[in-house]
C-alpha cells in the first residue's frame, strides 16, 4: 500500500500534496490544528478514493503529546510509511532585536521540534522496511536571513540542519530525505499582501514537484531543491 503522511495539511502547500497524492491513488494520513479546513479536505480526498484508508487527525504539532497521538494512529493504521511531509510551520515576522519574548520558542516548537518528533516516530519502521522518503518543507529562509525573518529564519535554518543530519543517518537504511526551500508561494501566510498572483509560486506546483522526486528510481535522491517565483524573491 503507497502511503503519505503530511503534517500542516489543511491549506497551502500541505493541501495541494495531499490533494496531489490522493489523487495519484496514495491513501493519505493528515493533521493541522483548523479542524473544520481539515474536514473539508477530508471529503475531498474521499471522494477521490472512497475505499482507502486514510486518517485526518486535528493537531496541533507544536505540542509533543497531540504529534505523539497523531503519529501512534498512524503507526496503528499502517504500520509503515512511504513518503512523510514535515511541512507543519508557522511565520511570524519581526526582527531578533525587538520581536515579543516566546516568539523564537514558539517558531522553533512548531517548525523544528514538530518534524523533528514526528520524524524518530516514524522513520524506525522506514529503517526497517529499507525504504520510505521524508520530505521536509524549509524555505529560502533556511538559506539566506532576512532583516524581517527574526527567529522564523533561525526555525528554518534548524530545520534544514535537521534534514541533512538525517540524510547522513539514513542513507544507509535506503531511506531517502529531501529538503525543499520555496520561496514566496501563494498561500494564507501572504494574506492581506497587495501583490498579482503572478509574483507568486502556486502550491500545486511544489506538490507536483513532490511526486516526481519521489518517483525517481531507488538509487537516485535529490537532496535539496530551491524554488523561487521567477522575478525572485519578495
Amino acid at each position: 500500500m503507497k502511503n503519505i503522511v503530511v503534517t500542516g495539511a489543511s491549506k497551502g502547500i500541505g493541501r495541494a500534496i495531499v490533494l496531489k497524492f490522493a489523487a495519484e491513488g496514495f491513501s493519505v494520513a493528515a493533521c493541522a490544528r483548523n479542524e473544520s479546513d481539515l474536514k473539508k479536505l477530508e471529503s475531498e480526498v474521499i471522494s477521490f478514493a472512497p475505499d482507502l484508508s486514510h486518517v485526518f487527525m486535528p493537531c496541533d504539532m507544536s505540542d509533543i503529546n497531540q504529534v505523539k497521538w497523531f503519529g501512534e494512529r498512524v503507526r496503528t493504521e499502517w504500520g509503515n510509511v512511504s513518503i512523510l511531509v514535515n511541512n507543519a510551520g508557522v511565520f511570524i515576522p519581526g526582527q531578533v532585536i525587538n520581536e515579543t519574548e516566546g516568539t523564537l520558542e514558539k517558531l522553533i516548537s512548531t517548525n523544528l521540534y514538530s518534524a523533528y518528533n514526528m520524524t524518530r516516530l516514524l522513520v524506525p519502521a522506514m529503517i526497517g522496511a529499507k525504504s520510505g522518503h521524508i520530505f521536509n518543507i524549509c524555505s529560502v529562509a533556511s538559506l539566506h536571513a532576512y532583516t524581517n525573518g527574526g527567529s522564523y529564519s533561525i526555525s528554518k535554518f534548524a530545520l534544514l540542519g535537521l534534514s541533512k543530519a538525517l540524510r547522513e543517518e539514513l542513507k544507509s537504511h535506503g531511506v531517502k530525505v529531501t529538503s525543499l526551500m520555496p520561496g514566496a508561494t501563494l498561500t494564507d501566510s501572504w494574506a492581506g499582501v497587495h501583490l498579482p498572483e503572478s509574483r507568486f509560486m502556486k502550491a500545486d506546483d511544489i506538490a507536483k514537484l513532490i511526486f516526481d522526486i519521489y518517483n525517481l528510481s531507488e538509487t537516485t535522491v535529490i537532496e535539496e531543491v530551491v524554488l523561487r517565483p521567477i522575478l525572485g524573491d519578495i
